[in-house]
């Protein structure tokens, strides 16, 4: 069965709203991994730390640059994921729908590609 990655995106407002009611996103989001479990399709969940704790390195010149965060504009942000494994991606969207996820955050759907798909390089 193909793997789907469930990409939390969000922005500063949309975080704000988050964090101002973590406690009870905390308890519906629990109830959804209890929910991909109970379905069999849950394989992994993580959230990420801010931004402002995070770095970026750019390969954009030469030699790689490091920023220390918060960096550049942030209009959306990946705040975590959720890794599921189910037959189809209208399977994987159906799931998505019922993220607890504060207004105005989107969920990208990735489909992870498996072993065989990934191009073999003879060494």
């Amino acid at each position: 069965m193909p793997k789907y990655m469930l990409i939390m995106r969000g922005t500063d407002e949309s975080n704000a709203a988050m964090m101002a009611n973590i406690e009870e996103l905390m308890v519906t989001t629990r109830r959804y991994i209890e929910d991909l479990v109970k379905a069999g399709v849950f394989l992994a969940a993580e959230g990420l730390d801010a931004a402002s704790d995070g770095v970026v390195v750019d390969f954009s010149g030469e030699t790689p640059v490091v920023t220390d965060g918060p960096y550049g504009e942030t209009k959306e942000l990946f705040g975590g994921f959720f890794l599921i494994e189910v037959a189809s991606k209208q399977e994987a969207v159906e799931w998505a729908k019922r993220v607890p996820a504060a207004p105005g955050s989107k969920i990208e759907i990735r489909r992870v590609p498996g072993e065989e798909e990934v191009p073999q390089v003879d060494a």
